[in-house]
């Protein structure tokens, strides 16, 4: 693995973006925008950053997609660069037919906040629901709100004692499950999957109606972080546990995949799915996709860094630039993007891997 590759990566929404923008360039690739209605934290234009390559009615599409929970977009995007700066690999993709179509930074705002969620607090991996219907109800995420989002920060012993108790009480597994499963009764929460479709919902909406609706057979590759042991991808079936040619296509394409239902996957079952936005809108092609997760740190130190972050977005009225402020961003973009060669060269070959399988399973 070369220092190319490590290159690829960035520390700023907008050096990102710059550097997918010129290496899908230099693999003559056209970009199309969707751009948010906001700015970023350093003043900068936002955007959903589409690259297509292969024919716009090509039979077989892998999306590749990175930033669904935005400052998880810091990882997805070096991978998405490794793969266009990958002339080889490319090429073989065209050899066999398969058009690929890299979505980066899905949640742009959040990217560049160095937040997970989106603009309007929403989790987008949350945010699939029927909003003409009653929304799911997560009572222990009720009860735990109070202790999870504080009006200080750094919380009080008292909170924290009351937190532990709760964990050894429950047990890790279920307080994970209550605080990530996603709830919908408290915008200002963790975990919030919204009242209506978020602004990156439409915008993927409109890629797929633009990209995705010609192809019979569709794969995905959504590039995600946070979970699981540090340096270890772990692919994550995306799709209908209840579709036994699915689940056997994706078994077969990715060795090792976790399912959430069973309870194999590092992830809790979780509700709202981005995934589930594939039959709705492409409802001709055969479908098999991953979330791949890429490990960091330890789940109990992501959630105190996402409790912090929560904190900091539920009081506006603090300066943005303070050092309190700057340490819980950073501390955030810690928990997601572990900034080492060795962890980056890690991501990139698993990553790269897991695409490159996608492709000869699309092409049998």
């Amino acid at each position: 693995m070369d220092m190319d590759v490590l290159d690829g990566f960035s520390h700023r929404y907008a050096e990102a973006r710059k550097k997918f923008m010129a290496a899908a360039d230099a693999a003559g690739l056209d970009v199309h925008s969707e751009i948010h209605p906001l700015l970023g934290l350093d003043g900068e234009t936002l955007a959903l950053d589409v690259a297509r390559s292969g024919p716009k009615d090509a039979e077989k599409l892998l999306l590749v997609s990175s930033g669904c929970h935005g400052v998880e977009g810091y990882a997805g995007s070096g991978v998405q660069v490794a793969l266009l700066r990958d002339a080889e690999f490319m090429a073989s993709a065209r050899d066999a037919g398969v058009a690929i179509l890299f979505m980066h930074a899905l949640n742009p705002w959040g990217m560049s906040w160095f937040r997970r969620v989106t603009h309007e607090n929403i989790d987008l991996n949350r945010n699939f629901q029927d909003f003409h219907r009653p929304l799911p109800e997560n009572p222990a995420y009720d009860a735990l709100h109070p202790l999870l989002v504080t009006n200080t920060w750094p919380p009080s012993p008292e909170n924290e004692a009351k937190l532990q108790a709760e964990l050894q009480r429950s047990g890790l597994a279920a307080l994970q499950q209550a605080v990530s499963g996603g709830q919908y009764s408290h915008p200002e929460g963790l975990f919030f999957g919204g009242h209506a479709p978020s602004w990156s919902q439409q915008a993927l909406r409109h890629v797929l109606r633009e990209h995705a609706t010609r192809c019979l057979k569709l794969g995905w590759v959504d590039l995600h972080t946070g979970l699981g042991p540090a340096g270890q991808a772990e692919p994550i079936f995306a799709g209908d546990p209840r579709d036994a040619d699915q689940l056997a296509r994706a078994r077969a394409w990715w060795p090792g995949l976790t399912v959430l239902h069973d309870k194999s996957s590092s992830s809790s079952e979780l509700t709202g799915l981005m995934w589930t936005v594939i039959p709705q809108e492409c409802p001709q092609a055969e479908y098999t996709g991953i979330g791949l997760e890429f490990g960091t740190v330890p789940p109990l130190h992501l959630l105190q860094v996402l409790r912090a972050d929560q904190w900091l977005d539920n009081h506006p009225e603090k300066p943005l630039r303070t050092p309190q402020a700057e340490g819980i961003r950073q501390a955030l973009f810690g928990g997601f993007f572990i900034d080492t060669p060795e962890w980056k060269k890690g991501l990139v070959e698993q990553a790269c891997a897991a695409v490159k399988a996608s492709v000869n399973g699309l092409a049998a």
